[in-house]
């Protein structure tokens, strides 16, 4: 894994032919270090997000040393990894071959469950085991967020209440979870939540030794600036530390895009110009998922060209797959001038980049090199963010 200054040395020293991640291990560790400083309990690192080793010991290194997992693989890869670290699997629909490996294999003690037949499962599969951290998926609003996670898990108010009256009964420790959706764009969302789950608790007259309020922690991109994530931190803490039911309870987040956003980005080369269009060795069956099927507005710039600016154009993007699917509308403004053989750096692609890649087509190829550079946006406290897009940098 080499090193370069930035993009524009990629591009302009190796042309590269496949796509080349630029990994930003500085920027990972800033993220885990201000998470561990400000955020008042547990912070569980969302695997899913990013499941590259470089990131999981970057990340770890800097103090995040927690990690969520929604799998029995990405159990076996942090296990792999860190022999020691705490791993919760909060994923609310697992296999019974998966919870019974986790447990007796990896030492994985936190389980989430969303119904009566999840908690038989886990259960079962650990032989009705006395040290389970048994975490509630408590359904909440997604009002907030950028993308729902609302319609798939969850337990509703009503069936709550009996299911966490269950598993006091059986959980050395009893947790409530929820997810306000990803990137949510309001701190209230947070507080809301709270006040939902804490009625249901309440009303079930349980003991609560958790309150995981998941992830949905937002990154910066084009368009999409979000409150500051202190305000994200200060309203959760100030709504915990009314909770009634709070006394001796761990608090605990589940952050994954803000962790790992500004981690990465992605250089792509023109193979091909028609008009506005502009046909790129990426695309939606690779890191470019989100540009495509959610319209996500990833910064982008030239790098690499020795010439100056020029004028701006808005365009789209085509992957490289034989698929019309493969299509990326954007707008991305960009040099009017761009041709092919110019390379692209598409920002903020840490999470869900790597993690989203199937190598449909045979297009699987591609190289990650460590840069030195900052992330072209950023939501941390001491960096400014990059104007979205139209910029261009030069090697030299």
């Amino acid at each position: 894994m080499a090193n370069d200054k930035d993009a524009s040395d990629v591009a302009a020293l190796t042309h590269p032919a496949d796509p080349v991640f630029c990994i930003r291990p500085a920027a990972a560790e800033k993220a885990a270090r201000w998470f561990a400083a400000n955020f008042p309990g547990d912070t569980f690192y969302a695997v899913k997000a990013n499941p590259s080793p470089w990131l999981l010991r970057a990340l770890h290194a800097a103090g995040v040393s927690k990690f969520e997992v929604a799998s029995i693989a990405e159990v076996r890869l942090i296990r792999s990894l860190f022999r020691h670290a705490e791993i919760a699997f909060m994923h609310p629909v697992k296999s019974a071959e998966a919870i019974a490996e986790a447990y007796t294999e990896h030492s994985v003690r936190i389980f989430a469950l969303d119904s009566d037949q999840e908690l038989d499962k886990i259960l079962a599969a650990t032989n009705d085991a006395d040290d389970l951290t048994l975490c509630l998926r408590h359904a909440v609003p997604n009002d907030a967020a950028k993308i729902s996670l609302s319609r798939k898990f969850g337990a509703r108010s009503d069936e709550a209440v009996a299911l966490l009256q269950r598993m006091r009964q059986v959980a050395d420790r009893l947790g409530v979870a929820f997810h306000v959706g990803s990137q949510t764009m309001a701190p209230a969302a947070f507080v809301n939540a709270i006040d939902i789950v804490e009625q249901t608790i309440v009303k079930a007259g349980v003991i609560v030794d958790v309150l995981d309020v998941g992830g949905g922690f937002p990154a910066s991109y084009p368009g999409m600036t979000p409150p500051p994530l202190r305000s994200f931190i200060d309203a959760i803490s100030a709504r915990f530390d009314t909770m009634l039911v709070a006394e001796n309870c761990a608090l605990w987040c589940e952050p994954g895009r803000a962790l790992c956003a500004e981690a990465s980005s992605l250089i792509v080369r023109v193979e091909a110009r028609k008009g506005d269009s502009l046909y790129v060795n990426e695309g939606v069956y690779g890191a470019l998922f989100d540009a495509g099927h959610l319209n996500w507005p990833f910064p982008a710039r030239r790098v690499g060209a020795q010439n100056g600016p020029a004028a701006v154009n808005a365009f789209e993007l085509f992957g490289p797959t034989c698929d019309d699917l493969d299509h990326m509308p954007g707008p991305f403004y960009l040099p009017a001038d761009i041709a092919v053989g110019d390379y692209l750096e598409i920002g903020v692609i840490g999470a869900y980049g790597v993690a989203m890649r199937t190598g449909f087509n045979g297009f699987a190829g591609y190289a990650e090199v460590v840069v030195e550079d900052g992330p072209m946006l950023t939501v941390f406290d001491d960096a400014a963010p990059m104007p979205a897009n139209a910029n261009e940098t030069s090697h030299g």
